[in-house]
């Protein structure tokens, strides 16, 4: 089972790069910040934003990235957030897993379109940033088909390597495997549950996340 989130250690060096790394995103820029598992690269999720990071990681455009978001009620403002999402993330630990849910209306296609990859996450930093900034990507901080790094400013400096300076929340992550992707049709009625697909096995096994399907019902 995944461990539990770090908690937040404050300073003034610390509160100067989260406003820095703030401005940034709004801006458009794209920045890097700490989750439970792996460093995020974040951008708003607009087109020219979304063009600055698909170049800065060389990542073809049909590959979509997911949104981090700061709390559920935040997820409501781009998703369908049905019962059973809430349930399955009550279900494990906060930020362990990432949901594939219904856009409230269709966004670009590389955030999937109508279907939505949606992390909430629980390191606090992550959280007091996307207060801030709103739902940003959570895309791995690492140039694709480069292995991704533990440390929020060693991720930033090697992006930095490709383009402009990346700004940076920091934050040295627990590492090792990412969150673990799911998705179902949830337009069944709440007696007839459909089978949960995982998509990306992660922190969570798919024993785990099958195991409380099976619970539920």
């Amino acid at each position: 089972m995944p461990t539990p989130c770090p908690q937040q250690v404050g300073s003034i060096s610390g509160r100067f790069e989260m406003e820095k790394a703030v401005k940034a995103a709004l801006e458009g820029k794209c920045i890097v910040y700490p989750t439970s598992t792996q460093p995020a690269l974040g951008c708003i999720p607009n087109p020219d934003s979304l063009d600055m990071l698909f170049s800065l990681k060389n990542r073809r455009s049909d590959q979509p990235v997911s949104l981090g978001v700061a709390n559920i009620e935040q997820a409501r403002e781009l998703v369908r957030v049905p019962e059973v999402a809430i349930e399955i993330l009550n279900g494990f630990p906060p930020g362990s897993l990432t949901l594939l849910l219904e856009a409230e209306a269709p966004l670009d296609g590389r955030l999937g379109g109508e279907m939505v990859a949606v992390r909430v996450m629980c390191h606090p930093s992550a959280i007091a940033l996307l207060e801030k900034t709103g739902p940003l990507t959570a895309t791995s901080a690492n140039v694709s088909g480069q292995s991704p790094v533990d440390d929020c400013e060693v991720a930033a400096e090697l992006l930095s390597l490709f383009g402009e300076g990346i700004e940076y929340v920091s934050g040295v992550c627990e590492g090792g495997l990412p969150s673990t992707l799911i998705s179902w049709d949830y337009s069944y009625g709440p007696s007839d549950m459909p089978e949960i697909e995982v998509i990306r096995e992660g922190i969570v096994s798919r024993e785990e996340v099958l195991e409380w399907s099976k619970s539920r019902t």
